[in-house]
């Protein structure tokens, strides 16, 4: 069992530092001013609730600041909350740093960027590994520090990588049952189609969206890229449009996010792929936080349902 915030149980007193991922302020039904703090650190996050809250306080506690945390946990619409007792920022004497309190991929940088770098190698059309490989290079850097999303699933520093890993190894598991499917599509569709996240997401940590993430969308980022792309390195031919397709598809559905559903065999599984990674993430981590014989907090992407840990489980 990890340590952390995330391991403390409702009624339970914390008494932490932490950082602040996100700020928000409120006001209250009778107009008293509150804000609203995503607190984290390595084990996960937690809402917190500082009331009566200051113009001071809202200038104190900004995201990316570390802070000392006294306060009570409660339950609040089928989530664990912090109520605080006390706050106060972090001082240089306490001997703490933001990278003390970010969530890591379980795989190092080296070993993740190995993984994909065979992974193009192995892709035998020249247009789909050439387009691929110059994305990925050009990206590189926030491809391989980026969380996959702001809450839900990889939402840590080099989640996007380790995201696209996972659903490397499971392509490759799916693709050994079904040898019709095209593993250059597959891997190209699988490699592509969350990396417009690098300009949709704001970086690293206390991650938000950014103008082009708002008003553009990372689905519609990279599509835009792989045509540019096809264009400076002047390739030509049906793999660019299949590309653009397989991320315009990724999601699905309209109603998920997808301009057009899969229409293609290859768009079809990389959808079902993205679906299963996500989710064994998010449940994966919920598990983590319980003791055998206890449910998970309710997770909301999962149709806000709690997951029970078997006795028999580790």
């Amino acid at each position: 069992m990890m340590t952390g915030i995330m391991t403390f149980n409702v009624g339970e007193t914390v008494d932490l530092h932490l950082l602040i991922k996100q700020m928000t302020k409120g006001t209250t039904n009778t107009g008293k001013p509150f804000l609203t703090l995503i607190l984290q650190d390595k084990s996960g996050e937690m809402e917190a609730k500082l009331w009566d809250a200051s113009e001071q306080d809202e200038k104190a506690y900004q995201p990316e600041t570390i802070v000392k945390v006294t306060g009570d946990v409660h339950s609040y619409r089928g989530k664990n909350q912090l109520k605080i007792k006390q706050i106060r920022p972090a001082s240089p004497a306490d001997g703490h740093t933001i990278s003390d309190f970010l969530q890591t991929a379980p795989l190092s940088i080296d070993e993740m960027t190995s993984k994909i770098t065979q992974y193009i190698f192995e892709m035998r059309n020249p247009n789909i590994q050439r387009i691929t490989r110059h994305l990925i290079k050009k990206y590189q850097k926030p491809f391989l520090e980026y969380p996959a999303a702001t809450k839900n699933h990889h939402e840590f520093v080099s989640g996007l990588a380790y995201h696209v890993v996972s659903m490397l190894d499971l392509s490759k598991a799916i693709a050994s049952l079904y040898p019709s499917l095209d593993t250059d599509l597959l891997y190209a569709g699988v490699i592509l189609h969350d990396l417009g996240k690098v300009i949709e997401l704001s970086g690293p940590t206390s991650t938000t969206y950014t103008i082009e993430g708002n008003l553009i969308g990372h689905i519609s980022i990279m599509v835009n890229e792989i045509g540019k792309t096809a264009e400076e390195l002047g390739i030509e031919g049906e793999e660019v449009m299949i590309l653009q397709h397989l991320v315009l598809s990724h999601h699905g559905k309209a109603e998920w996010g997808s301009p057009k559903p899969p229409m293609i065999r290859e768009a079809e599984i990389l959808h079902y792929i993205d679906n299963v990674d996500a989710k064994m993430n998010m449940l994966d981590r919920a598990l983590e936080r319980v003791k055998p014989g206890e449910y998970t907090e309710r997770i909301f992407p999962l149709d806000n349902r709690t997951f029970y840990k078997p006795t028999f489980h580790k």
